[in-house]
This record gives structure tokens, sequence and C-alpha cells, in this order.
């Protein structure tokens, strides 16, 4: 039902009514290496616009690469998005017929019938992409009564970590992404330069068999000419030790084989980069589409093509930052997201 509705959706040709009604969009596949086949993206994070991030990589991936992309939101009950609703994730069992996972969620709870459909998908091994705050996708509380709770290490298990820490503070120290030495010729780098993005480096250190592909340097301002942090120290929230900010650099990117008791294995990659503002970034965006071939084996070019498919002016991060009014239709091919109502006036951010 979910994907009928989105490809009519995309084509324009539902009442709006209907438009406003359906739960999640989904873009047909043009002609492309992807092939049809099927990626689902989830959003779902309170701070750093995943709701706005994803909808754009699944137009370029679907438009310019050949998959078919459907993208789920959490909903409040008339329709509209709101990220703060952890416990939503409408459409999920869209889910058993996917291909790959691309996802920027934090702190979920979902229910146990929308965990089914993911943890499923994962044992299906899947390759799985996965943006900034998704390392911890999910949250449950000791007393929530789901079966889902030993997936409050997902990012560990399956990603290759978790939340540790913030480590270059939000909108005082902006990030550049910088190559590891030796992975230039990695195929998932191929055409990627100036990585750079607005939002903090987090403390990482991925399990052994991660594949670091670039670390982020912190730099004294929110430029892209400012340079290194060279005076700032840290204490290490993993192990207490302190260390120049910058040495070494934190890993933001990294790829590894997730293995499954069952014997499937996931390709996973994942950055902690991604807010929505990093991913106006064209080298962040080859990274992440170079990822996504990569995990299906598609040859990536030397220049992946990740133009815009519609205007994108993505919002600033920040909690109750997102835009209000706003349903998975305003999301459609051949649209530029509206501004949508301003948070409330007494919304306060945090840090």
């Amino acid at each position: 039902m979910f994907v009928a509705a989105g490809c009519a959706l995309a084509a324009g040709i539902l009442a709006p009514a209907a438009l406003a009604a359906a739960p999640s969009i989904t873009y047909p596949a043009q002609p492309g290496p992807g092939a049809g086949r099927h990626l689902v993206f989830l959003t779902g994070d309170e701070e750093y616009r995943g709701e706005e991030g994803l909808p754009m990589l699944a137009k370029i991936l679907s438009q310019r690469h050949g998959f078919k992309c459907t993208v789920l939101f959490a909903l409040d009950p008339d329709g509209t998005i709101n990220p703060d609703n952890n416990a939503s994730v409408p459409g999920a069992e869209i889910l058993q017929e996917a291909d790959g996972i691309v996802m920027a969620l934090r702190f979920r709870q979902w229910p146990d019938s929308a965990m089914r459909k993911f943890a499923e998908a994962v044992e299906r091994g899947v390759p799985i992409v996965a943006l900034r705050t998704s390392t911890h996708a999910f949250r449950f509380p000791a007393n929530h009564p789901g079966s889902y709770k030993h997936f409050n290490d997902f990012g560990r298990k399956v990603l290759g970590e978790n939340w540790v820490s913030h480590w270059g503070a939000n909108r005082r120290g902006a990030t550049r992404g910088v190559i590891e030495p030796n992975r230039e010729n990695d195929p998932v780098l191929r055409g990627v330069t100036g990585i750079f993005g607005d939002s903090g480096v987090y403390e990482t250190h991925p399990v052994p068999d991660a594949r670091i592909l670039v670390r982020g340097q912190v730099l004294k301002g929110m430029s892209p000419s400012d340079p290194p942090d060279t005076e700032q120290r840290k204490v290490r929230k993993a192990d207490g030790v302190e260390q120049g900010i910058n040495e070494p650099m934190m890993p933001v990117a990294w790829m590894r084989l997730n293995h499954n008791a069952n014997g499937t294995t996931n390709r996973v990659f994942c950055t902690t980069m991604g807010a929505a503002t990093d991913l106006a970034n064209e080298g962040l965006r080859r990274l992440v589409v170079n990822a996504v071939l990569f995990a299906f084996d598609v040859e990536i070019p030397a220049q992946t093509d990740v133009r815009y498919v519609d205007p994108y002016e993505p919002s600033p991060y920040a909690f109750k930052g997102y835009r209000r009014g706003l349903t998975p239709a305003d999301h459609a091919l051949g649209r530029k997201l509206p501004p949508g109502a301003p948070p409330p006036a007494d919304g306060k951010r945090k840090p």
C-alpha cells in the first residue's frame, strides 16, 4: 500500500487529501546501476534534521543511480512529521522488502512490531549505511515493555561504535574530513575531496575490524578555511586519557562487515558526520552515495553524480528545530521543502 501511494505521490497524481494521508514517500527508480533495488531510509533524530537530509539523498539515489527509495518518518497522529516522537515509525512493514537500509536515527523507542521488522532486515544481511546519531539509534529504558532492549548496543555490535561523547563542540568547531593514510585508493573514496561539516566531531573508537576511511579534524571555527585546533586538550571518555584534540583525530567514517549468528553478513558503512547541513557538502554526499554503491557491488565512477534533484536548503541543526506542519508529501519530487511553521516561542535549544 505504501509503495503504491508513494509512487503515485512522486508522479504528482494524487489528490491533496490522499497526499497528506501517506505515511511515507517512495521515489521510483530511474534507469541506473541500482537496477531498482529497494533502499529504505529511516529518519528520526531530534537534532540533526535527518528528516530533511535523507529525503534529499533518496532523491539522488533514485533519480541518478537507479534505486527505488522509500523514506519513513516519525509522525504525529495528524500525519505531520515530528522527529521528537521517538516511538513513531509508521510503515515499518516496508522493511520486509528492503534490499538495503540508510538510517539517521537517535534514541528511538519503537514498538516491538517495528523493531521486529528492523531486526529481520538486519538478520537478512542487507547493507546498512548509517549517519551521525545512528551510533545511538535506540535507547530503551530498563522499564520499557518491549523485547528489544539489546538493541541499545546496536551501534557497537553492528555499526562498530556506540555513542561515547562530543569531541569537537557543536557550533564552535566545525569538522574537516581528512582521508586516512593509505586509504586514498579505496573505491568508497573515489572522487571524494573537500569533506566538511558544521557539526562537531564525536569521540569514537571503532571496533578493531573496522576499516577507517576518514578522520575528523576539529577546526578553530565554523568555516572550511579555519585552521585546525592545535591548543585544546580533552580527556577521552572511553579510557580517561588526555590528548590534544587532533592528536590523533577521531575516526568519522569507516566500513566493516557485520557477521550475524545465522550466517548472513551486512556490509556496513558508518559516519558520525551527516547533519542535514553537513550533507550540503559535495564531498560528504559523494562519500555516502559511494558507500551505497559499494555495498551493492556497483562499480563506483571516477566522479559519482551527487547533484541535487530538487533545491536543498537544510535547516540548521538544533533540538526542537524541525519544520512544523510538514508531511511526507512535502518531500515529493519536483518540490522545494516548505519552511513550515516556526518552533514555539518558548522552545529551548539544548547543547
